[in-house]
């Protein structure tokens, strides 16, 4: 069975056609359980019964247009878009027409059902992206715009009521899209416009204009924006609605008249016609003749204004409201209104004129979305869908002769429905090769003879009263259908005397399909008569303006010409219904039941009176006794095999043999072979029990199914994976070779000729490497910098090695901060040991000797003459030694005689020189005293470089850091009293020398 039927307990039976039991209570029930579980939506075999939720549904977007697209009708939930595309597959696969039939009362949903159907017609179609194609979608869309506004109103039951019954043929290429159609209207409420029950407006179009037209078009009109102010719009007491935005409607109208290619000064003409209406609402008359009880136009003021927007002249208008032109016998006699008369013209003249205006908007419309104007290519007859958005059925408190013609409209639907209904159901038999039993039903074919019937019907006599010379009233009309009608679905109080919810001489009840409707005979003759007095006609034929000349062709008419009588409205609309009916005859009908679950339009209230009240007048109840009079359930026995071969091992998983055999395999598993017909193609299944056990034995075995299947399917799912794992590393490793062995290649072919070059390739960039290569190329380079060290290291006598590591080491200190540190010359490191400083060097070698032998340090790192200060701003020339323990200060004067005892190496904290050529520097200590020094050589060299690196070296050989400053003005400790240090040029001619300026200590150095 299909997902659609059995959504799940929780959710009802989706189909009415399999209760359990057919009966109004099982009905109901099922309806408000789905209502209550958000399932608008429910099937009677392939009618779509339809509850209007009265709240956003999020179910209409692009993902549910997916889902039900080009599948079949109960493959899915039930759902409108179901059946829309089912309208629509029939009529590109046949070819055939179809039509779909949209009903229900007002407030149902009908017009939103319409609307749903359109946008996904339109969703569906023209894949190809045609422009011409999607603007015929776009105008067949915005119509609804314009007809809503000028056929909608607000009523009691609903904010947005169409007025009128509406047909559209939406008309289709060979390849399935849209290219143009074709509307049809009936019956427009025209009395709405003169008068509307308390709680209700006018149409809207009033309302739009009043509240959305720019202050220039209402002056021009001479309008205001307050609704009370005229007579036509106020009479319901709410011209403010709060689900209705009559500004932005006006817009929207407008928008879509432009859409539509309407021209502006034809809209601007409709508006004026609106404004019109308006103006004639509130037109009044005053007795000028007592004695002929004759009338005149109270105010002149208002007649030049409705004058001026009909573009008539003001004496014709008034001439045409206050009498009319009478041709008897050859001569033409002008007859004057009594004030009751003039009322009533003016009504007349107020509905007709809007009536004729939208007549006109529709046959508007038609011009545009004609397929043979619409510029798509049309060729040959094509394939129609049809659309028809009608009233439903309608049982007031007060039910007069427009009642009667919508109940009559639902007759005439309702007949076609049932045969049409019972035509596919034997024709799908006769197909199939299945006995066809004859189906009990109620026939309405009764109820529509009673009212059409020609010579007899209602309609007949009623059109017969009208004709009659003379003074012919409603209760006239009364007694003669009560002499002519002889039929037990008539009566009145005079054939049931003791019938008192009838009136005498007004009321008459038919007993219809839907129930019994009591009718009030009051205005039955004025609205059949539908009169419009020829000087109307003649007055708008003569209008200055084009459009309002055109829609009254009628009025060229010379008043003494002999004209034939026209139909009476009633029988205008038998004739526009039945030819409806023979129309939708010839197509393949679908159908939507709109039902209304409560009057307070409350999303949460399921009103079960009211709901039945509509169940039976739409006849659903019939509809599914129709359907399941013979087979409740058919359906291909290739679907049928699918969906329960799992129920016997005979046929599970994979059944090899002919479809036929496996479904009768399955029914006879489940002992149900009385209870089913094979036809040619199909299964057909008689009782709703059968089904349901079908599916309950069906449901019982889908979970050991599903873990089968899922064990299946996660092991295919972990061996696709595996593989495709197994050939990602594979590709991977491939990849990472190929990657490395590119770059390898690529670095040895930068690094070729790299022996043969000035520097060995530091100049050469090397190439961003692989992410996996990344670590080995840091080691490379690593390696490459070795290489390149060692190249330049062979040229270096290895005796010279520490020297260049001690200049590396200064150069790496120094980074650029001292312009000269003397890496140019040789650097010797213990300078009072060379004859080139020192002449006394045997002196200073055996001082040397005999403190490395107490101290027992294992080398000199550095010597020199130094001047040096102290704490007392003393200076004094010494001998400084710095080795790898101690640093020693001499006496040079005293063959080398050692001052104090040797600061500890570990003491120094630091060491501060200058940016310049001066020879200034000082070895911070712990103990606060800083050694303040500058070096002194016969040759004046660059030492301090070489001091630098020595000490640095040092540290660094034992793992530490030696903090180097390098400072224009250095800061030092001296006796634990902080000191700045300047360094000034002196004369050349004299040596360095310290002096005290203030608190800071100078340098003099001679230049």
């Amino acid at each position: 069975m299909a997902g659609s039927i059995h959504e799940g307990p929780e959710f009802g039976i989706g189909d009415f056609v399999l209760l359990r039991e057919v009966t109004h209570e099982a009905f109901l029930e099922n309806l408000r359980l789905r209502y209550e579980k958000n399932r608008i939506y429910t099937y009677i075999g392939e009618v779509v019964v339809s509850v209007n939720p009265y709240k956003t549904v999020d179910i209409y977007n692009q993902t549910y247009v997916d889902h039900y697209k080009g599948r079949e009708l109960y493959e899915r939930p039930p759902h409108i878009f179901a059946l829309a595309d089912s309208a629509y597959k029939t009529m590109k696969r046949k070819s055939r027409d179809t039509c779909i039939v949209i009903s229900g009362e007002s407030g149902s949903g009908k017009t939103e059902a319409s609307k749903i159907i359109m946008r996904y017609i339109s969703a569906v179609t023209n894949v190809s992206g045609r422009k011409e194609v999607e603007r015929v979608k776009d105008v067949l869309i915005k119509s609804n715009v314009i007809l809503e506004a000028f056929g909608n109103a607000k009523t009691n039951r609903n904010d947005n009521s169409s007025r009128f019954g509406k047909y559209m043929d939406i008309n289709f290429d060979f390849k399935g899209d849209p290219i143009g159609g074709h509307i049809n209207n009936y019956l427009l409420e025209k009395s709405r416009v003169v008068h509307q029950q308390n709680g209700e407006r006018n149409f809207h179009a009033f309302y739009q204009l009043l509240s959305g037209a720019p202050d220039q078009k209402l002056e021009e009109m001479k309008l205001s924006r307050n609704p009370d102010e005229y007579h036509f719009i106020r009479q319901g007491g709410s011209p403010k609605c709060s689900t209705i935005n009559d500004q932005s409607d006006y817009r929207a109208v407008m928008a879509a008249l432009k859409t539509l290619n309407f021209a502006f000064k034809h809209a601007e003409t409709l508006w004026k016609i609106v404004a019109a209406v308006l103006h004639m609402g509130n037109m009044e008359f005053d007795t000028v003749d007592e004695v002929h009880d004759t009338v005149g136009v109270r105010d002149g003021h208002k007649l030049k204004n409705l004058a001026g927007l009909l573009s008539v002249t003001q004496e014709d208008l008034k001439k045409a409201l206050t009498s009319r032109v009478i041709a008897a016998g050859g001569n033409v006699v002008n007859k004057e209104f009594t004030k009751s008369e003039a009322l009533y013209a003016r009504d007349a003249f107020a509905k007709a004129i809007y009536d004729r205006m939208f007549s006109w908007i529709v046959s508007r419309i038609n011009e545009v979305i004609d397929p043979k104007e619409s510029g798509t290519g049309y060729i040959g007859k094509g394939t129609v869908i049809g659309v028809l958005d009608i009233y439903g059925f309608e049982i007031f408190q007060n039910n007069s002769f427009e009642q009667l013609c919508i109940n009559y409209c639902n007759e005439k639907l309702q007949q076609l429905f049932i045969e049409l209904v019972l035509k596919q159901e034997q024709e799908e038999y006769m197909k199939e090769g299945i006995a066809w039993v004859h189906v009990e039903y109620f026939n309405n074919k009764i109820i529509c003879e009673l009212i059409e019937q020609p010579h007899k019907g209602i309609l007949a006599i009623l059109d017969e009263a009208c004709l009659n010379v003379g003074k012919v009233t409603d209760e006239m009309f009364l007694t003669a259908m009560t002499q002519k009608l002889k039929s037990d679905r008539f009566t009145c109080r005079a054939l049931s005397p003791a019938d008192k919810t009838l009136e005498h001489s007004r009321d008459f009840r038919i007993r219809h399909y839907a129930g019994d409707v009591s009718y009030s005979v009051v205005g039955f003759i004025d609205k059949n008569k539908d009169t419009l007095f020829q000087d109307f006609k003649r007055l708008l034929y003569n209008s200055k303006d084009e459009l309002v000349k055109a829609m009254w062709p009628e009025g060229i008419q010379d008043i003494t010409a002999t004209t034939k009588r026209p139909l009476t409205a009633g029988t205008n609309f038998k004739n526009s219904i039945i030819a409806l009916v023979d129309q939708l005859a010839t197509k393949e009908p679908h159908y939507v039941r709109c039902v209304k679950p409560n009057d307070i339009k409350s999303p949460s209230n399921f009103d079960e009176e009211r709901v039945k009240h509509q169940v039976m007048y739409l006849g659903l109840l019939e509809n599914v006794r129709v359907r399941r009079a013979g087979f409740v359930y058919r359906a291909k026995y290739s679907r049928f095999l699918d969906r329960y071969k799992l129920i016997t091992k005979n046929t599970w998983p994979n059944f090899r043999g002919n479809e036929v055999d496996g479904v009768k395999m399955i029914i006879k598993s489940q002992g149900f072979e009385k209870d089913v017909a094979y036809g040619k193609s199909k299964i057909f299944i008689q009782s709703p029990q059968t089904l349901f056990t079908l599916e309950e034995t069906r449901d019982k075995y889908i979970p050991f199914i599903i873990v089968f299947l899922q064990k299946f399917w996660r092991g295919g799912l972990a061996r696709r994976r595996a593989k495709q794992m197994r050939a990602i590393y594979l590709i991977m490793a491939k990849f990472k070779r190929y990657k490395m062995r590119s770059y390898i290649l690529n670095l040895v072919q930068l690094f070729r000729n790299v022996r043969n070059m000035r520097d060995y390739g530091k100049s050469i960039k090397w190439p961003t490497p692989p992410q996996v290569l990344t670590g080995l190329v840091e080691e490379l380079r690593k390696v490459h910098s070795r290489w390149r060290a060692n190249m330049i290291l062979k040229k270096v006598p290895r005796p010279e090695w520490p020297m260049l590591q001690t200049k590396c080491t200064a150069q790496d200190v120094l980074k650029g901060q001292r312009a000269d540190w003397g890496y140019r010359r040789k650097w010797e490191g213990n300078y009072l040991a060379s004859s080139k400083d020192n002449s006394s060097t045997i002196d200073f070698v055996t001082k040397a000797n005999a403190l490395k032998a107490s101290d027992h340090f294992s080398e000199i790192l550095f010597s020199s003459y130094i001047k040096k200060t102290n704490k007392h701003n003393q200076t004094a020339d010494r001998a400084i030694v710095i080795t790898d323990k101690f640093i020693y200060k001499l006496d040079p004067k005293k063959k080398y005689k050692l001052l104090r005892r040797g600061i500890s190496i570990g003491d120094v904290t630091g060491l501060s020189i200058t940016p310049d050529a001066d020879q200034l520097s000082v070895i911070h200590l712990k103990d606060g005293n800083d050694l303040v020094i500058c070096l002194q050589n016969p040759s004046r060299e660059e030492r301090v470089g070489e001091l630098v690196g020595s000490l640095s070296r040092f540290f660094r050989r034992n793992r530490k850091e030696l903090p180097v400053t390098v400072a224009k003005q250095i800061k030092c400790s001296l006796g634990s009293k902080p000191r700045q240090i300047l360094v000034k040029p002196s004369p050349a001619n004299g040596g360095p020398t310290f002096r005290k300026e203030g608190n800071s200590l100078v340098l003099m150095w001679p230049q």
